[in-house]
């Protein structure tokens, strides 16, 4: 790297940090950005005290013990005009049941007959508090419906529980809890909840018996309404942020997925949905019909307040209602649980296309070569921090043929340079088309071609960019510690900074800066191999482009990261051990021997020297017309 490159680099480091530390605010405009902060967290906490309030209407509607005026009559009566047939189930008391196997644990509530909170039981916040996926009287888990005239939410009304017991226990190998809806003589919703011992996987069926009655005739589906605030799990927000988002399944067909960038994304699916799966970076809850869905409206919003929640997630489902059926049978399942690929494989429902491996090359790469490596070496390894470094000299060892190769292309460019040069002294820069022909000319003669050490190279960046999908989306990573790093699926930090650098961070990653230094240095020692006197720019963007990583990666995983270091470090060892032991004299002897061969032109060449002869030839002729 020249004086001139290495003083322009610090000169952009020193003016993003300065440009930091001067647009750093004073304590009074942070006293303003804390009360802004504050105002917005009162405003989302308003939202939800509102939604919270909506939920309770049925409540509002019990007498208090101060309120003694109005009469029993009086009061069945507004309960009536309120919930029609629904009036018995307006009021209750707000009961919770505990349904749990060895993985989750279950909290249903009454109050709609919903799941209330669900934890994972072998999963901790990066805090160390208990991993609940979702918690609170803001969840939203019910039928909307007209009945008599009425607008129904069942998530309002109180089910009867099938246990009065507060633990449903599992017999044998699986547990069962009932939540029925009661809607008058033989009229009701029961759901029915399925666990079994090792699974995340929980059935949930949905029974409407006389439903039919009460539902207008002409109604052909009933809205399922599921909202969710998506609690905030990992330590880097902004990261997991990032692999958080709404996801859907068309019936039978792709996978998709609302914009986890955008402040707020939303779809309406006019056709059939297999599932909906409301995503974060390392866990799911999913909602999957064993036929299928008639239709779905799904919104994702960004919440303001990352200190709590990430997302907020609404689903709107629309499910068949057959007016004829006085009994009709919904059946579902219910997924709660990490985004392994092999656990959600295992359930042959495409929700392995949650975890996020790339598309295309990258995604077959991943599947077939890094997932299975991977898991082999973490089965007898228990160090990933080692199964990573493992991993890679594997994966570095499959590619030496290709790395041997492009190493030996450049090492007979190198030799072939002395005559290059030679070319364009004798060939004047104005006729550019000749000294190209002289050029491939030579190659050819030689036996060498100009590109065999760049496609070696460019067969080995689809390994890169698999790397690049796979550990951001490894959760066997997560929380797991290596070294200085306390969480490979994180960032790792060796010095918090009190200011955030922009397009930086508030952190100093080590891994990241060791990764940019031998990234430096594998490029300075593979450009002394390659003559890059042709492109005079390309020097100055091979040390640019590290640093722009430094940037770039500072939020991201360790693991990757640490990937990176370590293939840089064994392409620098590989290719001093190249260089070690290839005699470029030898090579060049080879080349001169090559050239001394015959050389036998293909039909196509022939057709195109003809060609160039007649090109030239009328070029002279029109020359001399001139004249």
């Amino acid at each position: 790297m020249d004086r001139n490159t290495i003083i322009g680099l610090l000169l952009i480091i020193g003016i993003l940090v300065g440009s930091s530390l001067w647009s750093r605010p004073s304590k009074e405009e942070m006293e303003r950005l804390k009360h802004k902060r504050d105002s917005i967290a009162l405003i989302n906490q308003a939202e939800q005290a509102r939604l919270a309030e909506e939920i309770q209407r049925a409540q509002q509607l019990q007498p208090s013990d101060r309120d003694t005026t109005v009469a029993d009559s009086t009061r069945q009566q507004q309960l009536k005009d309120a919930f029609g047939a629904f009036s018995s189930a307006a009021s209750g008391e707000n009961r919770k049941i505990t349904m749990e196997n060895d993985l989750i644990k279950v909290t249903f509530a009454t109050r709609g007959g919903r799941p209330y909170s669900v934890e994972l039981k072998d999963y901790k916040r990066f805090d160390q508090s208990p991993l609940i996926l979702f918690n609170g009287d803001s969840t939203l888990f019910g039928f909307n419906f007209f009945s008599q005239n009425r607008s129904i939410a069942t998530t309002e009304l109180f089910f009867e529980p099938s246990t009065d017991q507060p633990t449903v226990r599992l017999i044998g190998d699986s547990a069962t809890l009932c939540m029925r809806l009661n809607a008058g003589d033989n009229a009701y919703i029961e759901y029915r909840y399925t666990m079994k011992t090792g699974e995340y996987m929980m059935g949930f069926d949905v029974k409407l018996v006389n439903m039919n009655t009460l539902i207008p005739a002409n109604q052909t589906q009933i809205d399922f309404n599921w909202q969710v605030y998506s609690p905030r799990q990992e330590k880097g927000a902004d990261n997991e942020n990032t692999y958080t988002s709404l996801f859907y399944k068309y019936h039978q067909d792709d996978v998709e997925e609302l914009s986890a960038a955008k402040d707020k994304d939303d779809k309406k699916i006019a056709t059939r949905l297999d599932w909906v799966t409301f995503k974060q970076q390392f866990f799911s809850w999913s909602l999957i019909a064993k036929e299928s869905f008639a239709n779905a409206d799904l919104s994702s919003q960004k919440m303001l307040n990352q200190n709590k929640y990430i997302k907020k997630y609404n689903a709107v489902i629309g499910m068949e209602f057959n007016s004829r059926a006085p009994e009709q049978l919904i059946p579902m399942s219910m997924y709660f649980g990490p985004n392994y690929y092999s656990t959600l494989k295992h359930y042959d429902a495409g929700l392995e296309q949650l975890v996020p491996l790339g598309s295309n090359i990258i995604r077959w790469i991943n599947r077939f070569v890094i997932i299975p490596l991977f898991d082999w070496l973490g089965g007898f390894i228990s160090n990933f921090g080692i199964v990573i470094l493992l991993m890679t000299i594997i994966i570095k060892a499959g590619l030496l043929p290709l790395t041997f190769k492009s190493f030996m292309s450049s090492a007979k460019m190198r030799v072939l340079k002395p005559q290059i040069d030679e070319i364009h002294a004798r060939i004047p820069k104005d006729k550019a088309m000749e000294r190209q022909q002289a050029t491939m000319a030579l190659y050819k003669k030689a036996g060498v071609s100009p590109m065999g050490g760049c496609l070696p190279m460019l067969l080995q960046m689809p390994i890169l960019f698999a790397m690049f999908r796979f550990f951001p989306a490894s959760i066997e990573l997560r929380q797991q510690s290596f070294l200085w790093a306390t969480d490979l699926s994180s960032y790792d930090s060796i010095l918090d900074l009190p200011f955030n650098i922009p397009f930086y961070g508030d952190h100093v990653s080590l891994f990241t800066l060791l990764m940019t230094a031998a990234t430096i240095l594998s490029m300075r020692m593979s450009s002394g191999q390659t003559d890059t006197s042709a492109m005079p720019g390309m020097k100055t963007m091979m040390y640019i482009m590290p640093v722009m990583f430094l940037f770039f990666l500072n939020d991201y995983s360790a693991g990757l990261t640490y990937y990176y270091f370590v293939a840089n470090v064994i392409t620098i060892a590989q290719n001093e051990i190249f260089k070690r032991s290839i005699d470029e004299q030898k090579v060049l002897k080879k080349l001169q021997a090559n050239s001394a061969k015959p050389t036998k032109k293909s039909k196509f060449q022939q057709r195109l020297e003809d060609l160039q002869k007649k090109q030239q030839a009328q070029a002279r002729a029109n020359a001399k017309k001139k004249k």
